[in-house]
């Protein structure tokens, strides 16, 4: 799959707040912009382009600090709104007035503040496991949820952290992607040397690893939320070891427009290892919402 799909796609880059990003491109229509979470990189949607390309431009990003996207120094420019940025000037670069945005675990972060800061730019969302921002803020009140997130907590250390995840050839990268998966195979050797070697470049592991660090400094985390008028799709992986199912009851009294499908026997990598249901569940929202706004 790792090398078909480097050469099925057409890779370039685009300046967008300051930086340079890279992306991965395929197919023609309206604009689908995918945004990948830790510690991935646009493989990780490796199964649904192919699959949208049928009917959208597809675009899967490089988030800032990762792979091949720049990665500039200091927490600071981690921090939510920077990021928030990137994905406007990304999309309006593109030559596009509106997408539909999709993003896993942190770009599923970024794809909902982004929602509530560019709503006027998206004609839907779509999250798969990541909560809406207040529900994490209100989860982490639960023991349950808070014994989870304690990799959190270490990912702000500095220095050390890069030394756990490099340690024994970067093995520590290997047990979150097949440690955390509910089917084994889910992940080939390829898949996981793929995703060493982008963690591997210069500078990346800890452009990766601010993310996390920026979180107490960011108005994301504290802030109170509205209601979110975009139309919204949540997938989410039951058997996710990370996130408590929990975080994602409730979620509709902070969208209008709420959609929740529940996969089980599936983990947090959810788009990766049962991409034939979450590409059927992304089809039939983005179907519906389509014939809602009376669009062919």
């Amino acid at each position: 799959m790792a090398v078909s799909m480097m050469t099925e796609v057409q890779h370039r880059f685009i300046e967008t707040n300051g930086i340079r990003l890279h992306y991965v491109t395929r197919g023609e229509g309206p604009l689908l912009l995918l945004l990948h979470g830790f510690p991935e990189f646009w493989y990780s949607w490796r199964h649904q382009i192919p699959e949208f390309a049928q009917d959208y431009t597809v675009v899967a990003l490089d988030l800032r600090g990762y792979n091949d996207s720049d990665k500039p120094e200091g927490v600071d420019a981690y921090r939510m709104p920077e990021l928030v940025k990137d994905i406007a000037g990304v999309i309006r670069g593109l030559g596009y007035e509106r997408c539909v945005l999709a993003g896993h675990d942190w770009g599923g972060a970024i794809a909902w503040a982004f929602a509530y800061e560019y709503p006027e730019l998206l004609e839907a969302l779509i999250v798969l496991n990541i909560p809406h921002p207040a529900r994490f803020r209100a989860g982490l009140q639960m023991p349950q949820q808070l014994l989870k997130s304690s990799y959190i907590g270490f990912f702000q250390l500095p220095v050390l952290p890069e030394l756990v995840i490099q340690a024994g050839d970067y093995a520590a990268l290997t047990y979150a992607f097949r440690g955390m998966a509910v089917r084994k195979d889910t992940f080939s050797d390829e898949d996981i040397a793929t995703y060493k070697e982008a963690a591997s470049k210069p500078g990346a592991l800890t452009a990766m690893l601010n993310y996390y660090r920026a979180i107490p400094s960011s108005p994301f985390f504290q802030k109170s939320w509205g209601i979110l008028e975009v139309p919204t799709l949540m997938i989410w992986g039951e058997e996710d070891t990370a996130l408590s199912k929990e975080l994602s009851m409730q979620t509709e009294q902070y969208v209008s427009d709420f959609h929740l499908r529940y996969i089980p026997n599936c983990s947090h990598w959810v788009q990766q290892e049962q991409p034939e249901q979450v590409n059927r569940y992304m089809r039939e929202f983005l179907a519906l919402e389509r014939r809602l706004h009376g669009q062919a």
